[in-house]
């Protein structure tokens, strides 16, 4: 028995949720680093609170996607997970950047460190599931186009959030600044609407998708050399067993992940003090100077273009990759990346960072699309959520890593010049490149 082909607009409404899922993504990553700052982080200390992400999703993401496997509900197999969390990253959103309002009780910078652990959650409750649906709805000869048109609403959703804060202002006159301590009235509006847009885009998935029954899923073809043994009760602790026996596919591309994931992070810590410095001339500790946060707002530009391009790029992946091999794609992909980071550190204006960052919304767009359509044929669909959880291990542990070393790096080997962590990151996505010539991509549909 084989999976039934899905229209466009069903992979597009199946999909949906990850618009708002990403634009929440988006808003934090662009400006959760001003946002502790404002509350009183030093830069030194930006990749330690970021740390907070990955390790969220090192904890949350294979536990629920154990769960997920194995909890049948008359809502679902996956929907439930992805609501619960969809409904606490909300309430984080609408909480971190009103952090000092509990400054009588906490200091502000541990209540918004706070509502970013629960943000982090609570994506990745929502997250996982989500990568495992479409796992499960769609065959290997539809699973390249199905993480593609994801990869595209992501973009469009990261490309809206990264955007908001500039907008509010030059549209709608919000304010960008405020009193010492307190979060722009740009950046508060900004988190309020991307939480309703979060629960907005979800719902459209809840009542367009329907799932394959445990039932079905058991009729599927598996890969029959990577197929794991699941026919004993399913326990927590089996997760660890999973881990040993994952398939030879997903054992390279973890790899490819892991320099991959190390980048983004150096990029998405660093970006703002990066570019404040090197390209505004500010000194590294000035965070609340108005030229600051307009280097801040200009990221969210910037963060937005490098969305929109992945987004476009997403559309074209399923033929080139079905022309050229999908490992083949990963890997120019990442060296166009690459290359768009270490050219950061030649641009002479802000204005031409906008060519950066659309070589490296190229790479965006495989990373989120590439690895998986290579992955999800080599899974057996019973084990698909916990795999696709212990997947992430290797996009939080390199997240970790940089998170920990990051910021003394900063300091002690780059002598304050943030600029330098962005060119790491372009050097890291390189070596990802190198090794996606090594994935053996048995599904690959230009080998069928």
């Amino acid at each position: 028995m084989k999976k039934r082909k899905l229209s466009f607009l069903e992979i597009w409404n199946m999909s949906f949720g990850f618009l708002g899922i990403q634009m929440g993504f988006a808003l934090q990553n662009a400006n959760a680093s001003r946002i502790l700052q404002i509350f009183g982080a030093d830069v030194h200390e930006l990749s330690w609170f970021w740390l907070i992400a990955p390790f969220m999703g090192l904890l949350v993401q294979p536990i629920i996607g154990h769960y997920s496997d194995n909890t049948w509900t008359r809502f679902g197999r996956r929907k439930p997970f992805f609501l619960l969390g969809a409904v606490l990253a909300s309430v984080g959103m609408i909480l971190i950047p009103q952090a000092n309002f509990m400054i009588a009780i906490l200091p502000a910078l541990w209540v918004g460190a706070g509502m970013l652990m629960i943000m982090d959650a609570s994506f990745n409750i929502a997250m996982e599931p989500f990568r495992a649906l479409v796992a499960d709805n769609l065959s290997d000869e539809q699973a390249t186009q199905g993480f593609s048109i994801q990869t595209a609403l992501i973009g469009i959703g990261a490309v809206v959030g990264s955007w908001l804060p500039w907008v509010l202002t030059e549209w709608f006159g919000v304010p960008k600044t405020a009193e010492e301590g307190a979060v722009p009235g740009n950046l508060l509006w900004s988190f309020i609407i991307g939480a309703v847009v979060l629960i907005g885009s979800i719902l459209v998935t809840l009542f367009t998708t329907k799932e394959y029954s445990p039932e079905e899923l058991a009729q599927f073809e598996n890969n029959e050399s990577d197929t794991v043994d699941d026919t004993h009760k399913a326990k927590l602790t089996d997760i660890f067993e999973d881990f040993k026996k994952m398939p030879e596919t997903m054992r390279q591309l973890s790899w490819v992940q892991f320099f991959s994931w190390f980048g983004l992070f150096g990029m998405w810590v660093f970006s703002v003090p990066a570019v404040a410095q090197h390209i505004y001339g500010l000194p590294y500790d000035d965070s609340s100077s108005e030229t600051y946060q307009e280097a801040g707002n200009w990221i969210g530009i910037l963060f937005g273009i490098y969305n929109g391009v992945s987004a476009i790029f997403a559309f074209l992946l399923p033929t080139i990759a079905k022309k050229i091999s999908r490992k083949k794609t990963h890997a120019y992909s990442l060296f166009i990346g690459g290359i768009g980071l270490i050219l950061i550190y030649f641009m002479p204006s802000p204005n031409s960072l906008i060519l950066p960052m659309v070589l490296i919304g190229i790479a965006w767009a495989s990373i989120l699309s590439m690895p998986y359509a290579m992955l999800s044929g080599s899974i057996s669909p019973k084990k698909m959520g916990v795999y696709m959880g212990i997947f992430n291990f290797f996009i939080v542990i390199p997240q970790i890593i940089n998170g920990i070393i990051g910021g003394p790096l900063v300091k002690y080997a780059y002598g304050n010049q943030a600029v330098f962590a962005l060119v790491v990151s372009g050097i890291a996505f390189i070596i990802a490149g190198f090794l996606s010539f090594k994935i053996n991509d048995k599904t690959d549909v230009s080998h069928l």
